[in-house]
């Protein structure tokens, strides 16, 4: 019979260092937990637990002896001391649960910390924050407009630092905001340079300032969307009903107050926040209409991608040369081989 709240190994491993076959005991957060039914309508029960690195999904089957603590004891967002033997399957990562209990103070001296099970970027946030500040006292010439990038910045910098890009898709971990819009920022004064010097003649010329300040603030709405909890980014009530790029206008208008910033550069400067969606199925009630614009969306949508595409490579369970099209992006990707 399983046994629950029984004494357990002594030898602590992590979720994703378990091999297919190999049975550990580990730190584990439930992050989810779905009630369902099968095709013959019998209940069953879809967990998945997760540690910094991997998330494991499976069911709990109603006559199965963990049914009930399932049911009526697991709570979404609670640690787990877990022993488990780890299996490959055709339907992905499955657990075998053979002992499990919930996380207790005594677990910190076998090294259980809160933050180990959260998935988090794999650069240090404070460099990033730093890269982003330095890339916009360089690149932003006009000083009313660097000192309120940098004001925003600095005012929000405890929560930009752990702060997600999204709840899911891409750059959905602690430090994913800095990650994302790092890479944006990167790749915008990339194109900014390219793009100016290719179009001398352009009128109005391009300016590069705008196009650092619209990267390093697209997405700054995300700020009032999204709240980071041990099992990942959630949306407020705000996120949900208004989004993050009319709140990116909101609190860019709200740090404008007071400022030296003119009405001309403040408008365009929301206007690439309003308008780095591009399309109105994705949130944006304008599309890029300046050529900074245009850059910052791009590069933004490119990093988004990307990243999903990083993720599909790093997860899919498919066999063969390409992967399942069941995935975010919605299309098999090519690995290679044969």
């Amino acid at each position: 019979m399983l046994r629950i709240n029984v004494p357990m190994f002594s030898q602590i491993v992590s979720l994703h260092e378990l091999t297919d076959g190999e049975e550990g005991e580990f730190f584990s957060l439930l992050s989810d937990k779905q009630e369902l039914t099968t095709k013959d309508g019998k209940p069953y029960h879809r967990v998945t637990f997760r540690d910094s690195v991997r998330e494991v999904s499976f069911p709990i089957w109603n006559d199965a002896p963990l049914s009930k603590p399932c049911q009526n004891d697991w709570q979404i967002g609670e640690f787990f001391r877990v022993r488990a033997k780890y299996r490959e399957t055709n339907y992905g990562p499955q657990l075998e649960i053979r002992e499990i209990r919930i996380v207790k103070d005594s677990d910190a001296a076998d090294g259980f910390d809160p933050l180990m099970c959260q998935a988090r970027s794999r650069f240090d946030s404070q460099e990033m924050f730093d890269e982003l500040m330095k890339i916009a006292n360089d690149g932003i010439k006009n000083k009313a407009l660097r000192d309120l990038v940098a004001a925003i910045y600095e005012s929000n910098r405890a929560e930009l630092l752990n702060l997600p890009a999204a709840r899911r898709n891409h750059h959905a971990f602690a430090g994913g905001y800095l990650e994302h819009v790092r890479n944006v920022t990167r790749t915008s004064v990339y194109l900014a340079d390219a793009y100016a010097i290719a179009y001398p003649d352009l009128s109005p010329p391009l300016e590069k300032g705008m196009v650092v300040a619209g990267a390093l603030l697209h997405d700054i709405g995300k700020l009032r969307e999204l709240r980071c909890l041990p099992t990942g980014g959630e949306y407020t009530a705000a996120g949900s009903l208004i989004g993050h790029v009319l709140q990116g206008r909101d609190i860019l208008r709200e740090a404008a107050i007071g400022s030296k910033l003119d009405v001309e550069t403040l408008l365009r400067l929301e206007h690439i926040i309003v308008s780095h969606q591009r399309l109105p199925e994705w949130g944006a009630p304008k599309p890029p209409m300046t050529p900074e614009a245009l850059l910052v969306h791009y590069a933004d949508d490119i990093d988004a991608k990307f990243q999903m595409m990083v993720n599909v490579l790093a997860t899919d369970a498919n066999a063969g040369p390409v992967t399942s099209r069941r995935n975010v992006l919605g299309q098999a990707i090519y690995r290679g081989g044969e």
